[in-house]
């Protein structure tokens, strides 16, 4: 079996198992390094891919060896700017989801007492177009009608991002129908708590015009105000299919060194 390593944004090898079996005994690899083998779904600290090996620290010296001084071996980097996705693709993934969302939605006010207070409330303006005070009632009556459909519809969104976000697939259904996923900044899938901290700060992002969704036509990782606070990227490719994944490089060596 031949792993790939991952370690401070950038892709290494793919090197043997005994090699990086060995290397974790020595000491010359870090457990909390990750690791990822064609057919796993996700990249995993080295700790969990081998949790029998340890760092081996004999009785005269306890301290694991130094790292060695060799360069680097050839690296395929995580990110670079052509792999973030776009302003627009995201805008288009957004608005695929939202169409996914409507349905849902909809069926969940209709069940709710939707359509009779909508028929109240228009009743109420064409009865007594000169009565603010009885257009304002009604409007207080629809509200009070919709808040708990209009709860149960955020909590339903809240839950569709952050368990399509942190599954397997890294994406919700329009972003994966426009081949694009959400990553921590080391490129790997997000945990659920992420998620679930990820979409409540797209409230942030709306304040202010909107300005924190548009950050991403300018940004450098192309990252909204919500990804700055959750820490996450949005990457073109979908889970799995990305380009050290898929492509590893023919060219490296058979040795890691950091």
């Amino acid at each position: 079996m031949e792993v790939w390593i991952g370690r401070d944004g950038e892709r290494h090898g793919p090197y043997k198992e005994d090699d990086i079996r060995q290397w974790l005994r020595s000491g010359q690899v870090s457990r909390d390094d990750l690791g990822w083998y064609e057919g796993l779904a996700d990249w995993q600290p080295l700790a969990i891919l081998f949790p029998e090996e340890r760092p081996l620290a004999s009785p005269a010296s306890p301290i694991p060896p130094a790292l060695p001084a060799s360069p680097l071996p050839a690296a395929v980097a995580v990110q670079d700017s052509e792999s973030d996705a776009g302003f627009w693709k995201r805008v288009g993934a957004y608005l695929l989801d939202a169409i996914v969302l409507y349905v849902p939605g909809l069926l969940i006010q209709k069940m709710m007492g939707g359509d009779a207070a909508q028929a109240a409330l228009l009743e109420a303006q064409t009865s007594t177009p000169n009565d603010p005070s009885a257009i304002f009632a009604a409007i207080g009556q629809y509200y009070s009608v919709m808040t708990p459909a209009i709860v149960v519809i955020t909590v339903m969104t809240w839950l569709y991002f952050a368990l399509c976000e942190s599954s397997v697939w890294q994406a919700t259904l329009g972003k994966r129908a426009l081949s694009i996923r959400v990553t921590d900044l080391h490129g790997a899938r997000i945990s659920l708590p992420r998620a679930l901290g990820r979409y409540p700060a797209k409230f942030l992002s709306s304040f202010i015009f909107g300005i924190g969704f548009l950050m991403v036509a300018w940004t450098q990782r192309r990252q909204g105000l919500h990804d700055f606070i959750a820490g996450t990227l949005v990457l073109n490719g979908r889970a799995g299919e990305s380009k050290g994944a898929s492509n590893p490089a023919s060219n490296s060596t058979d040795s890691f060194s950091a």
